[in-house]
């Protein structure tokens, strides 16, 4: 067992929009900003009770930190729970239990006039603001999002701890074929450098974000995140606008996608630990 090389990210206090493009931007460097919600009532009003006093009766799904096997549905969770109950144990005790991808503009739309689309050079994509909340136990295994945006990752309410790798270390870190996340039995946060040598080589950026904190991901970027204790974030994303990198996406989510859920439905484990035999003989290739 042991530990990553990492460096921390880079923080800053503020930034203008022509020093974010020429320094984060244009580079893909990954970025912590501390003053960009300053001004937003959100930084202000955005803790667990302010959404748990609107979550009304609505049930939210909820999943934990047990991978999916044979044919069970990434996609599906680990149980259901109103929204004020789970939110209730988020601010009471450690839980694994996590939400992802909770649509402000559906399920809560007063919440948009808690923040603004910062003018910061990228591009938002206004239909689709997200939602992630996660207790003091849960982990979000190593994946890249498969639309492959630029995305700004904005903390409330606690902290919690991201640890991002470009796509330059992509051959280090295990990749599955037909997805887009690394063999899931790797511990992150103890990685076996025994059983998966390739590791050893990968050089990480640790993020760690308290309530208010932003942090630019670049397109493509590897991301796993540990929740120090109960709390949420937001997620805006602006689209891939290189043609290279929009075709990227239309094929992940249009092809690949598709041929790993059909391939999955069929041949469920078997077709699992196919996909991991082939991960780890493309990945020690670079060790030769």
């Amino acid at each position: 067992m042991g530990k990553f090389k990492t460096r921390p990210v880079t923080r800053v206090t503020d930034i203008s929009k022509q020093e974010f493009i020429e320094q984060f931007y244009k580079p893909q460097i990954p970025v912590l900003i501390t003053g960009l919600t300053k001004d937003w009532p959100a930084y202000k009003k955005w803790k667990l009770e302010y959404i748990q006093e609107r979550a009304g009766e609505q049930v939210v799904p909820l999943y934990d930190n047990e991978p999916a096997k044979d044919k069970e549905s990434v996609y599906a969770p680990a149980k259901e729970m109103k929204l004020y109950d789970y939110i209730e144990i988020l601010r009471t005790k450690p839980t694994d239990l996590r939400m992802f991808f909770y649509n402000i503009l559906k399920e809560m739309p007063e919440l948009l006039n808690d923040f603004d689309y910062p003018e910061i050079g990228l591009k938002f994509f206004k239909k689709l603001p997200a939602l992630f909340f996660g207790g003091g136990k849960s982990k979000v295994f190593m994946h890249y999002d498969i639309d492959l945006p630029d995305s700004m990752h904005f903390h409330f309410d606690g902290e919690k701890r991201v640890t991002l790798f470009s796509p330059a270390q992509t051959k280090y870190l295990y990749k599955v074929p037909f997805s887009i996340h690394n063999i899931e039995e790797i511990d992150m946060d103890d990685p076996d450098f025994e059983k998966y040598p390739a590791l050893e080589k990968a050089e990480g950026i640790v993020a760690e974000m308290k309530h208010g904190d932003a942090l630019y991901m670049p397109s493509g970027y590897w991301h796993s995140i540990r929740y120090l204790n109960g709390g949420f974030s937001m997620t805006l994303r602006a689209l891939p606008r290189k043609p290279s990198r929009f075709a990227k996406m239309l094929y992940n989510v249009l092809i690949m996608r598709n041929i790993d859920n059909l391939t999955r439905k069929y041949w469920g484990q078997r077709w699992l630990d196919y996909k991991e035999r082939l991960a780890v003989k493309r990945t020690e290739k670079n060790l030769i």
